[in-house]
């Protein structure tokens, strides 16, 4: 048995959390579409940076715009990253037609410098919507304050949205609500909710790796109280926003888009590799399966699922109230998880704006190389 087929059988989609060239021109993205019931892909900027600066993958596409000359570094990057999404998606495209809209996404990012620009969200959005022009992609926009009018109003036009750079429950609480609206705009004027989606990119692994920062640090602390939150923050934390999933998708403000074909928002773990080599490697995969989530993986995580993972069914529903009580001891060590996923948030941002600059710097590089050698 596979482990990562035993996720569909749990409700849970394994998505992978890595693109390049090869993925798809070597056959690699069809084979794992096939043996391990892969339903979508996320990219980012250090994904595509670590494509473009350490393969030779782009080599003539990067011989081809430096010989037109008119391309600028950013505009060979989207040249690049449109195709490789395109490529993707069409793999994905008969995994999105056999789930009726509902899965088989891909996942194409907004440039990280206008995360605290409502307009200029939306407006690169629709641009990188209708760039790459195909139904099963999905735009990532941060869930930030400006963020959030973002995704309503992205919504609302019909475009799939993959939310990321989500921490607190009560900001996925806030994007889910945005989620609703949108689709109920897009309703009011006659649109289709059956054939938008979106995802709510949940984070995990720099939580704890925040939490057990502060939680080792603490001088004379209760071991007991140690013992209950080393390490199980952000699962913790991850079961509570679960549950309000649960509560969100329910009742009769959502059962009357249920009833036009509307696709809940899933949660989607992410930051799903293991930071702290004590913890199993497939850590933050066997303990957060749950129906109508995804899970997407880095290639080194899901290999080792596929390997040695357990597939438990329903584990993010395990224990619920053991959960809760890790939350409250933590509050009683005197460490505010408030805090830890504000920050989380800010140095989220910066990270994503920094490796998006080492793309473009990556990009100017090989074009450089290309320059010298003709």
């Amino acid at each position: 048995m596979n482990p990562m087929k035993d996720l569909e059988a749990c409700g849970q989609s394994p998505w992978l959390d890595d693109l390049h060239k090869t993925l798809m021109s070597s056959g690699e993205l069809a084979g794992l579409i096939e043996k391990d019931g892969l339903k979508g892909l996320t990219s980012n900027p250090s994904i595509f940076e670590k494509a473009i600066g350490s393969t030779h993958d782009y080599d003539d596409v990067l011989k081809q715009m430096l010989g037109d000359g008119k391309a600028d570094d950013m505009t060979v990057y989207e040249t690049i990253a449109i195709a490789d999404i395109q490529a993707a998606a069409d793999a994905f495209r008969s995994v999105y037609e056999a789930a009726n809209g509902a899965d088989g996404f891909v996942s194409l990012e907004v440039a990280p410098n206008i995360a605290n620009d409502t307009d200029a969200t939306k407006a690169d959005a629709k641009r990188l919507w209708a760039a790459v022009h195909r139904p099963n992609l999905m735009i990532k926009i941060p869930g930030t304050d400006a963020g959030t009018p973002a995704i309503q109003a992205t919504i609302a036009e019909g475009i799939n949205v993959n939310v990321t750079l989500l921490f607190a429950v009560k900001a996925y609480e806030d994007v889910a609500q945005a989620y609703i609206a949108g689709l109920e705009e897009l309703a009011a004027k006659g649109g289709d909710v059956s054939r938008v989606a979106s995802v709510a990119s949940f984070f995990l692994s720099r939580i704890d790796a925040a939490a057990d920062s502060k939680i080792t640090a603490l001088k004379d602390a209760d071991p007991a109280l140690v013992e209950k939150t080393l390490h199980k923050v952000a699962i913790a934390n991850a079961k509570r926003a679960y549950q309000r999933s649960k509560a969100i998708f329910s009742g009769p403000r959502w059962e009357k888009l249920a009833a036009k074909g509307a696709h809940p928002q899933r949660l989607l773990w992410a930051s799903t590799g293991t930071k702290d080599k004590s913890l199993p490697d497939t850590y933050y995969v066997d303990n957060i399966i749950g129906r109508d989530t995804v899970n997407t993986m880095p290639p080194a995580t899901m290999k080792a699922f596929r390997d040695h993972g357990t597939a438990i069914k329903d584990s993010i529903e395990s224990d619920v109230a053991g959960a809760e009580a890790t939350l409250q001891a933590l509050e009683k060590l005197g460490i505010s998880l408030d805090d830890i996923t504000h920050e989380l948030v800010l140095d989220g941002i910066k990270k994503f704006e920094e490796a998006f600059d080492n793309l473009i710097g990556g990009v100017k590089k090989r074009r450089s190389e290309f320059s010298k050698a003709a």
